[in-house]
């Protein structure tokens, strides 16, 4: 795609995200767009270390448990303003990315993705048996102040769409310049060979240990706003191995270790999702049936994922035309 499509493209997403609250019919509708943002804001997370690194993590629910934890908590008992324990959560999931990633990043495939779900499922459980202070299985609820933006609340939805948009467009602005930058070619190099990575004298653990401490404070960032959105939150919420795998899952279908596409992987995913929960009545495990079904369509069609699968697409259909023009 040449720089002036590539401005054009944003021009246009600009646009449609600034024309999408006028065009929805029902603050329910919003609900579903903001969430499905949210998502793609969390797969694009992930996507730091998990697709341009290449370390497959499946415990990130707990930095997003962590980030809506902490500052639900300084918010009703201290009244501390969740924009500013969005920020206390952050760096609370960056120290507990380092810690769990330190020894773990020593694993590789397969043992490093179980032990990242051992330690989300250690801290659910943690969080489950603290009755007290965390509530426990029930959760918290967050205090109603109705329309207060300094508190990050408001009662229209319009709000926080707002605000999951910006989100977004910060995720999307550190994939790219990450992609660019010197730690993103040492990420790429360890996750073409780590072996040869290590040979070019690449430090292998403090670029994973980076990348996971960033992906694990925008992930934590992600969980605040969840929290304040839906003003609840409980371990089967936000501490769920499933949430861990439906990230993920977003990401690999649409295109790990690339800027756009963890958010073409949530707008094709999430929506689908809600329209097969609606179908099937709310079946149990249907979402997650949906998924797997998806996520094998997709690697059997192309292994990198959905946005490859249009990039070819625009290839074979705008390549003879710029032939001709020329």
């Amino acid at each position: 795609m040449t720089p002036l499509a590539r401005g054009g493209a944003v021009g246009a997403a600009l646009v449609a995200a600034m024309v999408v609250p006028l065009a929805t019919p029902s603050p329910y509708a919003l609900s579903i767009v903001t969430l499905t943002l949210l998502y793609g804001y969390l797969a694009l997370s992930w996507n730091i270390i998990g697709g341009i690194g290449g370390q497959l993590s499946l415990g990130h629910a707990a930095y997003f448990g962590i980030g809506g934890y902490a500052s639900t908590l300084l918010f009703v008992q201290f009244g501390v303003s969740p924009w500013f324990g969005m920020f206390a959560g952050a760096a609370l999931a960056a120290l507990a990315a380092a810690l769990i990633g330190y020894p773990c990043f020593r694993l590789r495939g397969a043992y490093f993705a179980l032990a990242t779900l051992a330690a989300a499922m250690i801290l659910k459980i943690a969080v489950e048996n603290s009755h007290g202070l965390l509530g426990g299985p029930r959760g918290l609820e967050v205090t109603l102040l109705r329309d207060a933006p300094l508190q990050f609340q408001h009662t229209r939805k319009e709000f926080y769409y707002a605000v999951v948009v910006v989100m977004l467009t910060i995720a999307l602005s550190i994939n790219y310049l990450l992609l660019r930058s010197r730690l993103g070619f040492h990420l790429v190099a360890i996750r073409n060979d780590q072996d040869a990575a290590l040979a070019l004298g690449i430090d292998i653990t403090r670029s994973k240990l980076a990348a996971a401490m960033l992906s694990a404070a925008l992930t934590a960032a992600g969980g605040t706003f969840y929290a304040q959105f839906v003003m609840f939150i409980s371990p089967d919420k936000v501490l769920s191995a499933n949430l861990s795998v439906q990230i993920a899952v977003m990401c690999i279908v649409g295109g790990r270790g690339t800027v756009f596409g963890p958010l073409l992987g949530a707008l094709l995913l999430l929506p689908a999702e809600e329209i097969a929960r609606r179908a099937l009545g709310g079946i149990v495990g249907a979402d997650m049936m949906l998924y797997g079904l998806l996520l094998m369509i997709v690697m059997r069609r192309e292994p990198r994922g959905v946005q490859r699968i249009l990039r070819d697409l625009w290839n074979r259909t705008g390549a003879p035309r710029s032939v001709n023009a020329g």
